[in-house]
């Protein structure tokens, strides 16, 4: 069976949301313990509604389900989790690196290019409205897919959560090649 990429609309909401808290509770105890897994789950999960409104937000949907879900974002802000620094400012494209965020895939559907093809399609629509360069904040589980798309680490960091639970998290930015 093969996933078909398209834009998220609002009535995707509830199937991201599973899908996101699914994938976290499966892939992230391999990475975090118990506490830093359950808060996650419950803070980096929460669909942001402006990546629809954007139309910025993919999903990948195999059977009428969604089996993996991301975006990018021309707003700043890096995560899901925190509103430090981040506001509802237009980023430059000239100077500033549009945003990868919210990316999940289910976890019987890992290691068959979804999370690829959702990065390839956010960096072709990033390119085409003058961004040169990606910039992501990755929680451990995502850093292989993101080296393996030509990401390079900024530097690690720690990513608050609202409760107060640390998770470790590493900034990443890669370029945007021109087209030949």
């Amino acid at each position: 069976m093969e996933a078909v990429l398209r834009l998220a609309v609002m009535a995707d909401g509830p199937a991201v949301a599973e899908l996101a808290r699914a994938s976290v509770e499966v892939l992230f105890p391999a990475y975090y313990d118990a506490e830093q897994t359950a808060s996650a789950a419950k803070h980096i999960t929460t669909l942001d509604t402006a990546l629809i409104d954007d139309g910025t937000y993919y999903v990948l949907e195999a059977d009428g389900e969604v089996v993996a879900c991301g975006g990018w974002s021309r707003r700043n802000k890096l995560f899901n989790a925190s509103t430090a620094g981040a506001d509802e400012r237009l980023l430059d494209p000239a100077t500033e690196p549009a945003r990868i965020r919210a990316m999940f895939v289910r976890a019987d559907w890992t290691r068959r290019g979804l999370g690829r093809a959702i990065l390839t399609a956010c960096t072709e629509a990033a390119r085409a409205e003058g961004f040169t360069r990606l910039a992501l904040m990755a929680t451990l589980p995502g850093v292989p897919l993101y080296k393996a798309f030509g990401f390079t680490e900024v530097e690690p960091a720690q990513l608050p959560m609202p409760d107060g639970t640390l998770l470790d998290g590493v900034a990443m930015e890669r370029p945007i090649e021109e087209r030949a």
